[in-house]
C-alpha cells in the first residue's frame, strides 16, 4: 500500500521538475515567468505613458525617416542602406565610424504592438525591459543586463500593432556603457518618430 501510494506522488513532483523551466533559445534554459515577474511586466505595461495618436508607419523604409540633419546629428558617416537579410522587419542600417568611438544604428519598423516584449510572445527572461517615452510616445529599453555592454534597443509604439525599434551597437567595444548606448538609442528614435510625424 505505502508504495503504490509514493508512486504517484513521485511522477507528481517529476512533472513539476520538468516544468520548472523553458528554453528561450536552443541549449540555453531560463525560468518560466512566475506570476510575480508576470506582476512585474504588468506593471511596466501600465507605466507607458499612452499614446498621442496613431502614427502612418506601415510599409515604410525605415531609411526615408532620417533626412541630412538627423545623420549629421547622429554622426553617421555612411549612406543609409537597407540591412542585407532584415530579420524581423524592413530594416536601415546606419554607420557612424568616421571618428572614434565607432558604432551603428539599425531602425526596424516592426509589426507587432508594443505590449507583445511585455507580456506577448516577444517577451524573453533573459532581456530586461525599461519603460519611457520617445516624443511623448510610449516606449521601452531593451537590452541584455549581463555581460560587456555592446546594444541597446529602443522600442517605440508608434501605432497600434506597430513598433518602430532603434538600436545602438557599439562597433568599437567596450567605448560605451550600457546607459550610453541607450540614450544614443533614444536619440536615434527621437529622430525618426520626427520623420514619422512630419508624414502625418
Amino acid at each position: 500500500m505505502r508504495t503504490a501510494s509514493t508512486k504517484p506522488v513521485l511522477a507528481v513532483v517529476a512533472v513539476l521538475g520538468v516544468a520548472g523551466c523553458s528554453s528561450g533559445d536552443p541549449g540555453t534554459a531560463y525560468p518560466v515567468q512566475t506570476a510575480a515577474s508576470s506582476a512585474s511586466q504588468q506593471a511596466k505595461a501600465a507605466d507607458l505613458p499612452p499614446r498621442p495618436a496613431d502614427l502612418p508607419i506601415a510599409g515604410t523604409d525605415p531609411c526615408t525617416l532620417i533626412g541630412q540633419a538627423q545623420l549629421d546629428a547622429l554622426s553617421v558617416s555612411s549612406v543609409p542602406r537597407e540591412a542585407a537579410d532584415p530579420a524581423d522587419g524592413p530594416t536601415c542600417v546606419l554607420d557612424a565610424t568616421k571618428t572614434e568611438p565607432f558604432r551603428s544604428f539599425h531602425l526596424r519598423v516592426v509589426g507587432a504592438d508594443l505590449q507583445e516584449w511585455l507580456t506577448g510572445a516577444r517577451r524573453k527572461n533573459s532581456m530586461t525591459t525599461e519603460p519611457t517615452s520617445v516624443e511623448e510616445y510610449p516606449a521601452l529599453k531593451h537590452y541584455r543586463a549581463s555581460g560587456t555592454p555592446s546594444d541597446c534597443e529602443v522600442l517605440v509604439g508608434v501605432a497600434n500593432g506597430r513598433t518602430l525599434a532603434a538600436q545602438a551597437f557599439a562597433v568599437t567595444s567596450g567605448a560605451f556603457s550600457r546607459p550610453q548606448l541607450c540614450d544614443l538609442a533614444i536619440q536615434a528614435a527621437g529622430l525618426a518618430v520626427q520623420g514619422l510625424k512630419a508624414r502625418s
